[in-house]
């Protein structure tokens, strides 16, 4: 990877059609290859399964991952909503104009060069013509909170069938604190598994949202899918909550596509947020075994590197 170091201006380097290219490049490779933990983990399920039936689904699965791959195809025939997140680092001038429609136009450019299924639709008269709207693609700003030059973009394709059983409640602060709160919580979690079933193609990846507002609870569910599978939250509480959630989520007997066995979700991962003190929403987002994500970081002086 070259590196310029002439003090170069972001405005003249990280372009639109720069962020244009990025992003057919990381949803490309997100739509046709899954991301290392995310393999090692279907592997490992495949390896500790005793039921016979779950076995066979997780080769599947395996089986397209590596069909994908080698034929540069998508890994399902919904290739999901095209949801976008930035980790914003040190660098001037970053336009989010060029940001936006650099991602507007490598959605446009991906679905026929991939290509992808147009999902995008009008929520009242369902009428689409491709994969951009009113308000899709979808971008989630975010200040890094580590020190980075420039920024991070991740593509985030998101499939209908997790989407669908997202969970959302507002527990009651003032009906108990610390095991009772989180008995209520943990029982919400596992309700809202078993009603999911196969829904979302399970295995799948849990993300919780607790805190903030409602829609931050969400953002927060959501933007905990993109930890990577075996990770824990830096908090000792909240990983221990993680485990044991995890553990929970797995004796429950769903499995692979809702059909048995031991493994219901790859991974569970909690995000938080401080909220009002009469509050406490929290959220719950799916994300199916095909966890798709592409990720590239652009320096300041335009270098790209795919992560």
């Amino acid at each position: 990877m070259h590196r310029r170091t002439d003090g170069c201006s972001c405005r003249l380097m990280i372009t639109e059609e720069l962020i244009k290219e990025v992003t057919v490049t990381i949803l490309s490779k997100a739509e046709t290859s899954l991301p290392g933990d995310v393999k090692e983990a279907l592997a490992r399920a495949y390896h500790e399964e005793t039921d016979e039936i779950a076995r066979v689904q997780l080769e599947a699965m395996l089986e397209n991952v590596k069909l994908a791959e080698e034929l540069h195809r998508p890994l399902c025939q919904d290739t999901g909503i095209p949801l976008f997140f930035i980790r914003l680092g040190n660098c001037d001038n970053i336009s989010l104009v060029d940001i936006e429609r650099g991602i507007r136009a490598g959605v446009k450019e991906a679905t026929e060069a991939i290509p992808l299924r147009p999902n995008v639709v009008d929520p009242i008269t369902r009428k689409g013509e491709g994969n951009t709207g009113n308000g899709i693609p979808h971008v989630n700003y975010e200040v890094a909170d580590t020190e980075i030059e420039g920024l991070e973009i991740t593509a985030f394709p998101k499939g209908g069938g997790s989407e669908n059983v997202s969970e959302f409640k507002m527990l009651t602060p003032v009906r108990g604190q610390g095991q009772e709160l989180e008995r209520e919580l943990k029982q919400f979690v596992l309700d809202a598994v078993l009603n999911a079933g196969g829904k979302p193609c399970p295995p799948t990846i849990i993300g919780i949202g607790i805190g903030g507002s409602a829609d931050m609870a969400m953002w927060l569910a959501k933007a905990a899918l993109l930890r990577p599978v075996g990770s824990r939250h830096h908090d000792a509480e909240i990983a221990r909550i993680e485990r044991e959630l995890l553990d929970a989520v797995n004796s429950l007997g769903v499995g692979p596509m809702g059909l048995g066995g031991k493994t219901t979700a790859l991974d569970l991962h909690i995000r938080t947020a401080d909220t009002h003190i009469t509050s406490l929403p929290v959220a719950i987002n799916f994300q199916c075994w095909s966890a798709r994500k592409g990720s590239a970081r652009i320096y300041p002086d335009g270098t790209v590197e795919y992560l």
